[in-house]
């Protein structure tokens, strides 16, 4: 009896502190919503000052994020040094992985750049991706720092009410060719979070570099120090 009720109160207690994580990353991701709408900002700041020889960064944000969800590791690699990239022309990432993949290539052979590497957020991660693997730009991208990214899609997507959510069920084509495609899978780190509201499976990627930190959140971990430290000790800056 009293064996039950402590697994009761434990499963109580586990589903609590997860009601308590999912409710922190509405309101995290609700402050960078409004932050955007009110305060666009430009990324100008981030492409001055920096060191001529430090790899260039560009920012994939996630679907219905602007760049500025980004922002504070943005600005952690700017200061290290790094031009930091962000593409107006994503808006929202509310278009299709491969219709924002062409998006991104357009951008990398405009401002020509090389040596680049990718900081993506959620769904920025399959976009980067789809960059490395699908785009007649690829050899401009070195390597990916993806951060919360369904690589294999989140279980909750096919109960998803619109077709831009549906698209990281586990089973969707699109997903499940990229995901396929292991050939640049060693040139990536995914960072997640032990617990991702959104993606129940985690981010775990096959041949990757992953890094799981004892944090919660989906976008919540976009803002903690932890993150910041996994990034800085993989770029080494």
């Amino acid at each position: 009896m009293k064996s039950a009720l402590h697994k009761a109160l434990a499963a109580a207690g586990h589903r609590l502190r997860q009601t308590h994580a999912w409710l922190l990353d509405y309101l995290y991701a609700g402050y960078w919503q409004t932050r955007a709408f009110l305060r666009p900002g430009s990324d100008s700041a981030l492409l001055t000052g920096t060191d001529p020889d430090a790899a260039p960064v560009l920012l994939i944000p996630g679907i219905w994020e602007t760049w500025q969800f980004l922002l504070p590791v943005a600005k952690h690699l700017h200061r290290a040094g790094h031009p930091v990239h962000a593409i107006s022309g994503i808006g929202y990432n509310r278009g299709t992985v491969p219709a924002m993949s062409a998006l991104v290539s357009a951008y990398l052979a405009k401002a020509d750049l090389h040596g680049v590497i990718v900081l993506a957020h959620s769904k920025g991660g399959l976009i980067g991706k789809h960059v490395m693997t699908a785009s007649p730009e690829a050899s401009r991208v070195e390597r990916m720092i993806a951060i919360s990214t369904p690589f294999s899609g989140s279980a909750y997507a096919r109960f998803a009410p619109i077709r831009s959510l549906r698209a990281f069920s586990p089973r969707d084509a699109g997903l499940l060719k990229l995901a396929a495609n292991l050939t640049v899978n060693a040139r990536i780190v995914s960072i997640y979070s032990f617990f991702d509201p959104h993606i129940p499976g985690g981010s775990h990627l096959v041949g990757a570099t992953n890094i799981q930190l004892p944090t919660t959140g989906h976008f919540r971990l976009l803002g903690d120090a932890r993150l910041l430290r996994a990034v800085e000790n993989h770029l080494g800056v």
